[in-house]
């Protein structure tokens, strides 16, 4: 909006030419969601707490100390996340963009699906909440909207292709079957980073750091001279998300004051949906899906744990794990919550710098 608004004067008043710098817009996004969750954090979570008297609902087959220990600790909160988030990224990135309408359409729909998911378990007191049919056809709904958004912003050849790391010309052309791809991708993401959230600041931490991984590779890749110096696919236009994934790093950073051990407000799926859809669409939009794998690691994992789990115990009727997904596992072997969020962390800062290094193995 900002941008918009100037655009065009920038000659007239020197504090105008900072606009055209995507640098320094990212930066005051980040500043802004920060300072709008700090500012709302508190509010908002009097008003969920006065909606749930109860909190969220606790599964009784989880660890035991969650049942005394997270009892009566509202959820929902990623609202709050996608507030900071919606109010920064409107305020300064380039509005003009497909690839931050995606990005929002994507994030906010998914957003949508997770409170309609949380508000259902709120009213029936269970960990159920929208059936699977219902809550996946919405999410490949809205996916394959911002796939083919996406597609369309794209040029050719690279808009139906699919880009592998380490390897600089080759393509794996999907033609008008990469919206399909695409939107697997940004539904993979968005439930990978729900299975992860299941205590404090475990899914907010790494989901800033792959934001963190995506910003920079948004920005080398919509910037032809560093893409060509990286020999890098270039996407003329994908350097705006680097203003929509400072926003979400400063409104992640906001939600984590809150967040940190002990939890005064869950994201529940109205967050960990959304954040993790927000990641899937902007790995589609600058071509790095695969790389996603990488630096989203964590996530990855933890959802095999859960596919391994189930398969097993559908053969076997065995548990694999103590329990899943992985974190509960070692929550079952005595590791304490910090502990296990600390390693988390590390983990994903280890894989985030290993997918930065994949810019410059070519």
């Amino acid at each position: 909006m900002l941008y918009d608004l100037v655009h065009g004067h920038e000659d007239h008043f020197a504090l105008f030419n900072l606009m055209r710098y995507i640098t320094f817009r990212a930066g005051a996004a980040c500043a802004t969601a920060l300072l709008v969750s700090l500012l709302l954090g508190d509010p908002v979570i009097r008003w969920l707490k006065s909606k749930q008297r109860q909190g969220q609902p606790i599964r009784t087959l989880g660890p035991e100390r969650h049942i005394t220990e997270k009892a009566g600790t509202p959820t929902m909160g990623g609202v709050l996340i996608l507030a900071a988030l919606f109010i920064s990224t409107l305020l300064w990135a380039d509005l003009t963009s497909p690839f931050v309408w995606a990005a929002l359409l994507v994030t906010g729909a998914f957003g949508c699906v997770g409170f309609f998911d949380d508000f259902r378990k709120l009213t029936k007191r269970s960990h159920m909440g929208l059936s699977k049919r219902a809550r996946l056809g919405a999410e490949f709904g809205a996916a394959l909207a911002g796939a083919i958004i996406i597609q369309l912003a794209t040029p050719a050849p690279l808009a139906g292709a699919l880009a592998f790391p380490f390897v600089k010309d080759w393509l794996l052309p999907f033609g008008w079957f990469f919206p399909l791809f695409a939107m697997f991708v940004m539904v993979g993401s968005g439930n990978a980073v729900n299975f992860t959230d299941g205590l404090d600041g475990l899914a907010i931490g790494p989901t800033i750091i792959a934001a963190l991984v995506f910003a920079l590779i948004a920005y080398l890749v919509g910037n032809r001279v560093f893409a060509d110096y990286l020999q890098l696919h270039p996407v003329p236009g994908t350097g705006e998300l680097c203003v929509f994934l400072a926003a979400l790093i400063g409104a992640g950073l906001g939600f984590l004051w809150f967040n940190a051990p002990p939890a005064r407000v869950f994201m529940g799926d109205t967050g960990s949906l959304a954040l993790g859809g927000a990641l899937g669409t902007v790995a589609v939009a600058v071509k790095h899906e695969i790389v996603l794998c990488l630096v989203g690691g964590l996530f990855v994992v933890e959802t095999l744990s859960v596919i391994i789990q189930v398969a097993y115990f559908k053969r076997t009727g065995k548990r694999f794990f103590l329990m899943a997904p992985l974190h509960h596992h070692f929550e079952k072997k005595g590791w304490s919550e910090p502990t296990i969020v600390i390693r988390f962390w590390i983990v994903s800062i280890i894989l985030g710098l290993a997918g930065l290094a994949t810019l410059k193995i070519r």
